[in-house]
């Protein structure tokens, strides 16, 4: 009973987290939506509109990320045995697709101002950049270390928000000083960085998407997981050796199939009990583990 409360404390505990982390970036965001989006228009500066826009996409991808994470920490139930962690990668891919629709509306107003002459932005934009670039930055590292504690795609995901932010605003304030410090002919040079940022949001966009799939796919990931698995495995009196290992991650905990040998010549009851023993063993040295099912081989 008591290592069963352990682990339900321990997903409640990083179901709290990811939850908090999220709500974090949703104030962050729509605060520097706001900012950016009054600094672009009364400062005449597209590229910091451009970041405004993707701040504004990264609310409503927040919103979606603390949807999912409500919905995939849903126990398991008769039609779910696995529970509801799919619903974090399946997630994800409207994030991505939230991050896609604003590299492309960035990119498309961003050549039509090229093609546009118009004034150039104002000095005290500059000022606004450079705290937003900082906490931006800042942001993303504690989504980030967030997201690692509580092995949370989707949190991956909200926290490259942040950082794709940081670089639009970086590439905002290349822009920006260039077109002020080289003065007349050099307008379009603002508009240049946002059209960089439209290429770089969709850098990023691929970097969300590629573990969400892996994820849908059971595609093999946890090498490392992997071995520390077998070394615990190795720590259990009876277990001699693990051969196939399988892993297959769903929301924030990790599936396994091991097969493990003993001796050929224990009882089907003896082999029942160690397997049982070994199963507790993993899931309590490893509170990430979900499901363990293990298989059990004679040493022959």
């Amino acid at each position: 009973m008591e290592f069963c409360a352990t682990l339900t404390e321990s997903k409640m505990t990083n179901e709290k987290t990811a939850i908090k982390t999220t709500y974090f970036s949703i104030a962050g965001n729509t605060t520097l939506a706001i900012i950016k989006g009054l600094a672009g228009f009364f400062g005449n500066s597209y590229a910091l509109i451009a970041d405004a826009i993707e701040s504004t996409t990264d609310i409503f991808s927040s919103f979606l990320v603390l949807f999912g994470l409500k919905y995939a920490n849903r126990p398991a139930d008769k039609n779910h045995p696995y529970g509801h962690g799919r619903a974090e990668p399946l997630i994800t891919f409207l994030v991505v697709g939230f991050l896609i629709t604003s590299a492309t509306i960035i990119a498309y107003e961003s050549i039509k101002n090229i093609g546009t002459p118009h004034e150039l932005p104002k000095v005290w934009t500059l000022l606004i950049l450079i705290p937003i670039i900082i906490w931006k930055e800042i942001s993303f590292q504690i989504v980030m270390k967030k997201a690692n504690e509580t092995n949370s795609t989707s949190l991956k995901a909200d926290a490259w928000h942040h950082r794709s932010d940081a670089i639009t605003s970086i590439a905002a304030l290349i822009g920006i000083s260039i077109a002020l410090f080289l003065g007349k002919g050099y307008e379009t040079a603002d508009d240049w960085a946002a059209l960089f940022a439209s290429g770089f949001i969709l850098y990023n966009s691929y970097k969300i998407f590629r573990p969400a799939l892996g994820e849908i796919m059971d595609e093999h990931l946890y090498d490392g997981l992997v071995e520390d698995i077998r070394k615990i495995s190795l720590t259990v009196d009876g277990i001699i050796a693990t051969e196939k290992c399988f892993i297959r991650k769903s929301g924030m905990k990790y599936h396994v199939d091991l097969h493990a040998t003993v001796d050929a010549n224990t009882t089907v009851k003896n082999g029942h009990k160690i397997a049982h023993v070994l199963k507790d063993t993993l899931r309590n040295d490893l509170p990430q583990l979900g499901h363990v099912l293990i298989h059990i081989e004679p040493n022959d």
